[in-house]
């Protein structure tokens, strides 16, 4: 799990006394579910202010946090919120979508092969040729020179053998590595949210 003082390095949470002259495009809402656990870590469930105050105002969710940046109309003047709350759980699905961000976040944005980060591909195990299907089970994260290397041959003919092998990931499972990725945008009032469970420092 990771620790707070690495969170604070890989976070920079943007204070709320610039919010009075904050642009409205940089005032997204951080959607937290009707147990106040964010929908999704990792990339974070964010609305555009829009569908927040719309949200709001058809009671929808609940305003936990706001910044102080606020919108007019001739009747009313509203805070944009910054975290809101669903007044109605939603249950989130057990598996991820198989898409490639999800593959790159299972495997922790490194090549599967020799631990590269850099020029991500992915790779058939089992190459399709000798009938490897594309699946969770079946596809690795590989940079760009090991999948050049190991070509149309298996992990075991290219003696490449695999750092871990390929599983179908949870939900849960892809949010705990999401959890290591914090984005670079984070608004003070989020924090509560977002860390709840990190172990205490004594």
């Amino acid at each position: 799990m990771l620790r707070s003082d690495l969170i604070e390095r890989a976070a920079r949470f943007r204070s709320a006394e610039g919010d009075p002259s904050r642009s409205l495009s940089d005032c997204p809402a951080l959607v937290l579910n009707a147990d106040y656990t964010p929908l999704s870590y990792y990339p974070l469930s964010l609305w555009p202010w829009q569908t927040a105050i719309k949200a709001v105002v058809l009671e929808r969710v609940d305003i936990i946090s706001s910044y102080e940046r606020a919108v007019h109309s001739p009747s009313w003047t509203m805070q944009i919120p910054s975290v809101i709350a669903l007044r109605q759980y939603v249950k989130p699905s057990e598996f991820p979508a198989f898409t490639r961000f999800n593959l790159f976040l299972r495997d922790r944005f490194s090549c599967q092969y020799c631990g590269s980060p850099h020029h991500l591909t992915f790779d058939h195990v089992m190459p399709r040729r000798l009938g490897g299907r594309t699946s969770w089970e079946n596809i690795l994260t590989a940079c760009a020179p090991c999948n050049l290397k190991k070509g149309g041959r298996t992990p075991k003919q290219a003696n490449m053998p695999p750092l871990v092998q390929p599983i179908r990931p949870t939900n849960w499972q892809l949010q705990e590595r999401g959890r290591g990725f914090p984005p670079n945008y984070l608004h003070e009032t989020w924090r509560d949210w977002l860390y709840w469970d990190i172990e205490l420092e004594e």
